[in-house]
This record gives structure tokens, C-alpha cells and sequence, in this order.
């Protein structure tokens, strides 16, 4: 079976060259069109219809694949608000505009996203919630499909990636939490098998044992995102036997519930509860203030945006295009609470 790669090979010319021949672009002179057309069908060219319609531009779309979280959503996580306003500014250059996709909590997001390529409804895609194993990155790679994912993968075939420096949060937290004397640090993690998840404890063993401490599982505590989490977080962090003094939070709206929770019990964090976050500008309003770890989250949507461009060659002239995969770092706001 011959390919656009096949045929861009056979001619000499860009896969860009020959996809837009194929597609009667005007940019294409009439001899070079002939001679695609003409070895198109010497060569018995069949088009990958999945890929194809995503590669073609004719959609002017940008797909985002976004995982939905009850709680979270409701709640007003605007994380990703930043993010595609980021994005956004890049790809109006090109002509482009984001299309958020809300993957069904009541379906299974790998038959979800085998939806969306069928139907040929974007150029390229986004994926986010990254797996440490993720069958939708064999899947989109399989069909050809241009993609980005938002978040790193076991799971890698030569994808471009923009992720958060988890690694680099986690040391840092550990450095900081040991030099004021803590010993028993919790790590608060999702339930969901996210790449970020093994990343994150990954780092917390190994910083434990940096500092001569001895790693124990039940303080690495497994809870779903969102604001009430948080409040139960609080419960399950005072009721232990042997309770940490501090812990490490993975979700920006975790600190808001650990907050209300702790004061319910008239705790105050820094003082009864040292604590850590990773989050966003809406930090600001706790008292006393959170000790956090900021990203620029727009930047981070541009980067994801340039990326993307890289994986359409109707749009870039790049012979070679560079695979982008970055982590992006973060920013530390010092507070009261850790």
C-alpha cells in the first residue's frame, strides 16, 4: 500500500508538496500537480481517510481532547482557561481556531477520541490527562494523525510533549520541608493512573532517601481532584495514627478545601499543618497565604500551539521540523503555610 511519505519519496518533493496537490491547493503549480496526480495513481496511492481529513487544514480547527471531571469543573478549575487563551493567540496567526472537545466522564476516553478522528471534525488534536501507559498515543500515531500531548507518556512514539516540572516541584518541596525539620511528609497524589502521578512519586522516594528518611506508602495518599477533596483530605491527614506534619499538594483546588477543613477544626496552616501547592492566581485570596508552585500557564498554551504547528506541513516549509518536548518550569511564590 503506498503512502503520502511513499510518494513524497518516489517524486523527490516535501510531503507538504504532495499533500497539497492531492488536495487541488493553489499554491502548487500545474506541473508539479500532474506529476502527483500521475504517480498517485501508478503507484496505487490510497489515502489514510482518518489521517487525511485531520491533515488537510480544510477545517481551520485545533481539537483539544478534554478529559471531564465533575467536581473539578464544577468547582472552577480554570486551568486550562489560561492555557487555551495561550494557544489561541498562536494559532489565529495561522488562520486556526481551538475547539475544545469534552470527553464524557460516562465514556471511555480512548473510544471517545476514535469518534472524533472518524468524523474528521480538526487538523490536529490535543490530548491531555496523559496516561503512564496510553493506548490513544499508539492509536493517533497508528492512523497518522497529526497530535501534541499536553502531559509525558510510557507510552512514546516520537510525540511531541509539553509537561509541568512535577519532578522539579517535588525536590523542592522535600528540600524545603527537611531544612525546617520535617520527617513526615505526605504526597498527595491523584486515583487516576496519570503519567504525573508516577513522576511525582517517583521523585518524592527518591528525595526521601536523599535526606535519610524512610519512605512510608500510607503517606502517599490517593484522592480525586476538586475542592471537596480537599475537606476530606483534611480529615484523612488528622486521623491518622501517626500524622505528617506537612504535605505536598498535586491539585490547585485541594488547598481551598484542606484550608476550610483545618479550620473547622481551628487548625491554621503553617502552624498545625505545613503545606505545599502547586497552583494558580486564585491562591491569592487564602490567609494566610499559600506557600505555592506557579506556572505561566499562557506560555505554556503557546508552546503547545507552536508545537502543533510543527506536525502540519500545509503550514510549515520545515524540511526537517523540530519534535518539541519541554517541561515547563515553574515559579516559587513563598507564603505562610509551609
Amino acid at each position: 500500500m503506498t503512502g503520502i511519505k511513499d510518494l513524497a519519496q518516489h517524486l523527490g518533493v516535501s510531503i507538504g508538496t504532495v499533500s497539497r496537490a492531492l488536495n487541488n491547493k493553489i499554491d502548487v503549480n500545474q506541473e508539479t500537480r500532474e506529476r502527483v496526480l500521475k504517480a498517485a495513481q501508478e503507484l496505487g496511492y490510497v489515502p489514510n481517510q482518518a489521517g487525511r481529513s485531520l491533515r488537510q487544514g480544510n477545517t481551520g480547527l485545533i481539537g483539544f481532547i478534554l478529559e471531564t471531571d465533575p467536581e473539578g469543573m464544577m468547582q472552577g478549575d480554570l486551568f486550562f482557561i489560561r492555557v487555551f487563551d495561550g494557544m489561541q493567540s498562536v494559532l489565529s496567526e495561522y488562520g486556526l481556531n481551538l475547539m475544545v472537545m469534552m470527553a464524557p466522564s460516562s465514556e471511555q476516553s480512548d473510544e471517545y477520541l476514535k469518534k472524533i478522528v472518524a468524523r474528521g471534525l480538526a487538523d490536529a488534536l490535543v490530548l491531555s490527562a496523559t496516561r503512564r501507559v496510553d493506548q490513544r498515543i499508539d492509536f493517533l500515531s497508528d492512523q497518522n494523525v497529526p497530535f501534541v500531548t499536553l502531559g509525558r507518556s510510557q507510552t512514546d512514539r516520537g510525540q511531541p510533549w509539553l509537561d509541568l516540572d512535577f519532578e522539579g516541584v517535588v525536590v523542592h518541596a522535600i528540600d524545603r520541608l527537611t531544612a525546617q525539620g520535617h520527617k513526615r511528609i505526605a504526597l498527595v497524589v491523584p486515583e487516576k493512573d496519570l503519567n504525573y502521578r508516577t513522576v511525582m512519586q517517583t521523585v518524592y522516594k527518591k528525595q526521601l532517601e536523599k535526606y535519610g528518611l524512610t519512605f512510608d506508602p500510607s503517606l502517599v495518599i490517593e484522592i480525586n481532584p476538586g475542592e471537596n477533596s480537599g475537606v476530606a483530605l483534611a480529615s484523612l491527614v488528622l486521623e491518622m495514627e501517626n500524622r505528617p506534619t506537612a504535605v505536598i499538594l498535586s491539585d490547585q483546588l485541594h488547598p481551598f478545601g484542606l484550608y476550610r477543613g483545618l479550620a473547622d477544626r481551628g487548625l491554621v496552616p503553617g502552624r498545625d499543618l505545613a503545606m505545599l501547592g502547586v497552583s494558580a492566581r486564585l491562591a491569592s485570596v487564602l490567609s494566610p497565604n499559600l506557600t505555592h508552585y506557579r506556572f505561566k500557564l499562557f506560555d505554556l498554551g503557546q508552546r503547545v500551539a507552536h508545537a502543533l504547528i510543527h506536525r502540519l506541513p500545509h503550514l510549515t516549509q520545515e524540511a526537517d521540523p523540530p519534535v518539541v518536548r519541554e517541561c515547563v518550569p515553574f515559579t516559587f511564590v513563598e507564603g505562610e503555610s509551609g
